[in-house]
């Protein structure tokens, strides 16, 4: 039975990498076909579809076709909150370590 520490775990683990997340910050501002993301984050696009792929499965994302398009939307906007915490944590964290090589 899963419980929701393994859920939470899920989710963290599918945004912890640097190329999920700039695949999420793509799709935050508008662009959400597959075509349009590989391009943009200059991926291959078996590359981006593994990752994609993590990311449908953990529930962040949901896809739909359209044609020959693979379209992807957040299934949870919530997920925004999570990354822009993460994104904060980090800038105080690099904002400390210039502190100590000035």
């Amino acid at each position: 039975m899963n419980t929701a520490a393994d859920f939470q775990a899920d989710i963290l683990s599918a945004v912890a990498h640097p190329n999920r997340i700039r695949i999420l910050e793509k799709i935050r501002y508008g662009i959400n076909c597959n075509c349009e993301i590989a391009p943009e984050l200059n991926m291959e696009q078996s590359n981006l579809s593994r990752h994609l792929k993590i990311l449908v499965k953990s529930g962040i994302l949901r896809s739909w076709k359209e044609g020959l398009r693979t379209n992807y939307e957040i299934a949870d906007k919530r997920i925004y909150k999570l990354l822009d915490i993460a994104a904060d944590i980090a800038k105080t964290k690099l904002e400390k370590q210039t502190e100590v090589f000035a």
